[in-house]
């Protein structure tokens, strides 16, 4: 399978961005289960981050990305 990243930008508070880490942690744990073999890291100076993964196609990509609980509850632009 091909590798995909998602470069991401916070954009809210720091306690609203903190809220819905546990989450994005959970779904992270969720795809690697599911063999996408998901790595992800925090840029504190940056206030951003990125998602690599493996995904079948850019379809199935943009699906997982949309998936993330930080995009979902609009925490960060990608």
């Amino acid at each position: 399978m091909p590798w995909f990243v998602k470069i991401e930008e916070g954009k809210v508070d720091k306690p609203t961005f903190d809220q819905y880490i546990p989450a994005h942690k959970a779904y992270i744990q969720d795809l690697i289960a599911k063999g996408h073999k998901a790595r992800t890291g925090y840029w504190v100076e940056q206030k951003g981050g990125m998602l690599l993964f493996e995904a079948a196609s850019k379809e199935e990509a943009e699906a997982i990305v949309a998936d993330d609980p930080l995009v979902l509850h609009g925490c960060v632009n990608y």
